[in-house]
């Protein structure tokens, strides 16, 4: 769905959407939309500036490979968003400005307005977590047979690190 500045001229756009799993990329092999991506919000100009205010709730649940044991993590996703999008060009000169909280939070976009999809797709992605993980006390897997330690212990012994280096551990 696209927001036109055009149309955002006359009105406030509201918007309401399903995405599939498969409409939005997200460029990440290991990353999996579960259910279908809902939001709804507003889009509006605010100000002489043609900034545009884009305000809405996204709801989804992603699926990605545990970090620690490569089974798999389901991430429940419902989050709220305030954005303001301002034309690329607008206070960007080549002078060093001094920026406030505020400024830091405004992005930029090109030609005649934003695409929904862009903005969501980024949107989950900040809400997802650094490390994902199925649970918080996962154990990982074996570093000598690669078995799943939450399925219970293999009975490997890690072999003792080289000698070798035992002298930098006094530094």
């Amino acid at each position: 769905m696209f927001l036109s500045v055009q149309e955002m001229e006359l009105r406030k756009l509201g918007f309401e959407a399903a995405y599939r799993p498969g409409e939005i990329e997200f460029f990440d092999n290991q990353l999996r939309q579960a259910t279908p991506l809902e939001v709804s919000g507003t889009a509006e100009l605010a100000g002489a500036t043609r900034e545009i205010r884009l305000k809405g709730r996204l709801k989804v649940r992603m699926e990605a490979d545990c970090d620690r044991c490569l089974g798999a993590a389901s991430f429940p996703i419902d989050a709220g968003f305030d954005l303001f999008y301002q034309p690329e060009g607008v206070g960007t000169g080549s002078e060093d400005i001094a920026l406030d909280a505020g400024a830091v939070e405004i992005a930029y976009y090109t030609g005649g307005g934003l695409e929904l999809k862009d903005v969501l797709r980024e949107q989950v992605l900040l809400a997802l977590p650094m490390q994902r993980v199925c649970r918080e006390d996962c154990k990982g897997i074996c570093p000598v047979c690669g078995g799943d330690r939450n399925g219970g212990d293999c009975g490997c012994t890690v072999k003792p690190a080289d000698d070798r280096w035992a002298a930098l551990k006094d530094l």
